[in-house]
């Protein structure tokens, strides 16, 4: 008989960790974190200790405590038995959000990881250039290693060591197997490059897990083609998103772009936008309001480096050299600058240090974008602030205080809180305006990653699913809108919490 057990993603944003049993294989769909409920406990500066491995995270009910999923170094080191053979035959990943990804780092290596090329590269990118103390995605590190002294008797700690994860790239409707059930990955658009959705067949159930999804971005045919092919499969289950259930319109990446080219033609200074870092689609919106206002696209290193994994592939993005790459001043801060640094007794300004000395601050990915002819600073923003559009996210406002904007704008085009947390945040950022005196534009800038109400229920009507399952929801009281389905015939199972093993 085949079970499913859902350990996140229930009456919460995110946080999904689906996992779906059958008489032979079993997987999770997706591991991801809830917001909210880390919210409630957890902060930048507050986060749990890896020294008591995954309890600190199970204590806070972040995670389900499962036998035979979780990694060896932290089992053991908290006394823990570990089990030779994974419980769990693998996890698919719908995408690389952190609230469906992130968790993935406490999972043991042998347990396999499905997730398409474009997520692939993304996690790639949020490992090689992330500072988060749990962000071991595709690799994993093992911790609490001993190793002999080379000289003399007992043990020193052991340099990290460092193991590949079982990561299988999964090609569009290309047929897999985990035990008996037979399952493809169905591109879908969503704010992010790799949205996949799932279907999933072994002789009892043919079940539709969508992932996030929406209609509206810049390729809906991925979503319109996994409609069609999850209403072919004549699906017994379906576990929907509901994110925007409640909503019946949406913005579009052409509404934005059109929006933003009247206000950046009409602004006297530089313009500031905050839109989330592995959005490129949101970068491609930007990226062409620049080039109808005359002006260049600055991005951040980070996002510099993720453009460049997806360099050569056939999409729309531009190419790394088409943008502008912003160089931070860090520790000393000797890029770009006219500070100071003593030399034998002797002050010498910064932009006489060896090139090689100021690139010692920055980290071994970040040197090569620093090198390119493409590069500029704060210097370049301040003294030709009509000729960029400057992308800056809430760590990157204290860029503000070196540039030093005059008769400029700041675009929100980014999601509206929905935590305490978030909210806290954006007050900050409109302290951060203030100071500057940046008008903030947060009307109609941002385009969801969901698709709304109206859409999420005739997608259901049109594949035709026995059951729906909603998960990815606001609130208990947001879910309340499936029961519309009721009228087709189709059954509405609002899932709990499970609390098995």
């Amino acid at each position: 008989m085949t079970s499913i057990d859902f350990f996140g993603g229930v009456d919460e944003i995110g946080g999904n960790k689906i996992r779906v049993k059958g008489e032979n294989g079993s997987f999770f769909f997706d591991f991801g974190m809830g917001f909210s409920k880390a919210n409630d406990y957890l902060s930048e500066f507050l986060q749990p200790r890896k020294a008591n491995g995954i309890m600190d995270f199970v204590a806070l009910s972040l995670l389900p405590y499962i036998k035979g999923i979780y990694r060896e170094d932290y089992l053991r080191h908290v006394g823990l038995n570990y089990q030779q053979k994974p419980s769990v035959d693998g996890v698919l990943i719908s995408h690389s959000h952190v609230d469906h990804v992130a968790y993935v780092h406490h999972l043991r290596e042998d347990i396999p990881i499905y997730l398409s090329r474009e997520s692939y590269l993304i996690l790639k990118a949020l490992e090689d250039t992330g500072t988060a103390s749990f962000s071991e995605y595709l690799h994993l590190k093992k911790s609490f290693q001993l190793e002999p002294k080379l000289r003399g008797e007992g043990y020193k700690r052991s340099s990290a060591i460092k193991v590949d994860r079982d990561i299988r790239i999964v090609e569009p409707y290309k047929g897999f197997d985990i035990g008996d059930f037979h399952i493809k990955a169905a591109p879908v658009d969503h704010s992010l490059p790799g949205a996949s959705a799932f279907i999933s067949e072994n002789g009892e159930e043919t079940m539709v897990y969508t992932g996030d999804l929406r209609f509206h971005g810049r390729n809906p045919e991925l979503t319109h083609k996994f409609v069609k092919e999850a209403k072919k499969a004549n699906p017994t289950i379906m576990i929907s998103e509901g994110t925007r259930i409640d909503q019946d319109t949406n913005i579009s990446e052409e509404d934005i772009e059109e929006r933003a080219v009247k206000e950046v033609a009409a602004c006297k200074g530089l313009v500031v936008v905050n839109y989330p870092v592995r959005d490129l689609d949101r970068l491609l919106t930007f990226y062409k309001v620049a080039q109808d206002t005359d002006r260049k696209l600055v991005v951040n290193l980070k996002q510099a480096y993720l453009l460049s994994l997806f360099q050569g592939d056939d999409n729309e993005y531009p190419e790394l050299g088409d943008v502008m790459i912003y160089k931070p001043r860090k520790g000393w801060g000797l890029v770009g600058n006219e500070n100071y640094a003593c030399v034998e007794d002797e002050w010498i300004c910064a932009d006489d240090i060896a090139s090689a000395e100021s690139l010692r601050d920055y980290k071994k990915w970040e040197r090569e974008f620093l090198k390119a002819d493409n590069t500029l600073t704060y210097k370049d923003l301040q003294e030709e602030p009509l000729e960029y559009i400057f992308r800056c996210d809430f760590f990157e406002l204290k860029e503000l205080i070196d540039i030093k904007p005059e008769n400029g704008i700041y675009i929100k085009s980014s999601t509206e809180p929905f935590d305490e947390q978030m909210e806290i945040n954006e007050a900050k950022v409109q302290k951060w305006l203030d100071l500057f005196n940046l008008p903030l534009l947060n009307k109609r800038f941002h385009a969801s990653g969901h698709a709304n109400g109206k859409e999420i229920l005739n997608m259901i009507r049109d594949i035709n699913p026995e059951k729906v399952y909603p998960v990815h929801t606001k609130d208990k009281e947001n879910k309340e809108k499936f029961l519309e389905l009721e009228e087709d015939g189709i059954e509405i199972i609002y899932p709990t919490l499970s609390h098995k093993s």
